[in-house]
């Protein structure tokens, strides 16, 4: 794996695990009945985004570990799915 591809691939789980993790103890406004004039009341009144944002860089972290290991060590190709697409044809 190139500089460039595991950046990317990083970058990449990084987002996809802070959508997942953005919506855990976000409590509404209009559930602690405080609405602020001019605010949405499903605005969140605690978003906690620094913490977050650590959580997912360590997930992101161990999740792009686990799929370097299995790129660079090829426990994981393509010719190991020949049963679903058929056998690799070669010109």
């Amino acid at each position: 794996m190139s500089i460039t591809t595991g950046i990317v691939t990083f970058i990449m789980v990084w987002w996809v695990t802070l959508f997942t993790v953005l919506p855990f103890g976000i409590k509404g406004q209009w559930e602690d009945r405080d609405v602020k004039d001019g605010s949405d009341p499903g605005a969140p009144l605690k978003p906690q985004l620094m913490r977050k944002f650590l959580i997912t860089t360590g997930i992101a972290v161990l999740i792009w570990a686990l799929v370097y290991v299995i790129i660079v060590t090829n426990v994981l190709d393509l010719i190991s799915f020949d049963w679903l697409f058929g056998p690799v044809k070669t010109p």
